[in-house]
């Protein structure tokens, strides 16, 4: 029968792993010239690119704020990458309805901010003036006052998107969950 040793690593945590050797880990260092710290930071070297730099943390920093996130895409491109991005922050974005802000101090979401504005109100307006304002600009522009007019037409059809969009946040914020 062999003779087994027993391990010197015993106690809890177990400091060593299993397999592993004790030799130094060699660090990589900033990819920036002349700087001598641990590059820690992984950065792209272009957009799109799977090759990255490895910055220090204080070049890091140097290189984000001039990143251009969108560099070499045409507007259309930028516009449905920006869409893109947000649906997925929105997919990990708090339910609304539990928010406890009311309407006006900082709780409005952007399609929000662009419906008041199509309006001309300001964020933290009552909701009965909204109602008004949307009124006001059906009587104006509605179809049957301005047969024919497809501009009328197209601001009657903004002005009843936006009222859609302020209407379904409103009864969002009345509905508390119990």
């Amino acid at each position: 029968m062999p003779k087994v040793k027993r391990s010197d690593n015993w106690g809890f945590p177990r400091w060593g792993s299993y397999e592993s050797s004790r030799e130094t880990q060699q660090l990589r260092k900033c990819d920036r010239h002349g700087c001598d710290e641990a590059g820690i930071c992984p950065a792209p070297k272009s957009p799109n690119s799977p090759e990255k730099w490895y910055f220090c943390q204080n070049h890091a920093a140097e290189y984000n704020r001039g990143w251009d996130y969108f560099e070499g895409l045409d507007k259309e491109e930028r516009k449905q990458r920006e869409a893109d991005e947000q649906r997925d922050a929105n997919a990990y974005q708090e339910a609304s309805h539990y928010s406890w802000m009311g309407s006006g101090d900082g709780s409005r979401s952007r399609d929000e901010m662009t419906a008041l504005d199509i309006f001309d109100l300001p964020p933290d307006i009552e909701f009965e003036a909204v109602k008004k304002a949307w009124r006001d600009m059906a009587k104006k522009y509605h179809p049957d006052v301005n047969p024919g007019d497809a501009e009328a037409a197209k601001k009657f059809q903004t002005a009843q998107a936006a009222f859609d969009v302020l209407k379904v946040a409103e009864e969002r914020r009345v509905w508390k969950p119990v």
